[in-house]
């Protein structure tokens, strides 16, 4: 059990935008996932949650932009992605969910 949750915490959701489903033409699948997660936890993560073996794990730090709102200056957080790479003739269906 406690491994089932550390890989949820890991993983934290799936990326669901145009691009991102471009990708998913490549065998590729975009997540957000913690700031401290490592390459070799994130494809463990994705191994055991998802069934399907991971080739690749690319991951990219985007920072928080600066926003107004009602004239009052916010920030957005930061974010970790991951972009993960499976092996041929397999994916996952992140619009089911887990």
């Amino acid at each position: 059990m406690a491994a089932a949750a550390r890989h949820y915490d890991t993983i934290v959701s799936p990326v669901i935008t145009e691009k991102a489903t471009m990708l998913l033409e490549q065998n590729k699948v975009v997540f957000r996932v913690s700031k401290d997660a490592t390459k070799p936890q994130i494809a463990e993560a994705i191994e055991n949650l998802f069934k399907v073996s991971v080739v690749k794990v690319n991951t990219l730090n985007v920072k928080g932009k600066t926003k107004r709102f009602r004239g009052r200056v916010g920030r957005r957080s930061d974010v970790k992605k991951a972009i993960v790479t499976l092996a041929e003739g397999q994916s996952i269906d992140i619009t089911t969910g887990l």
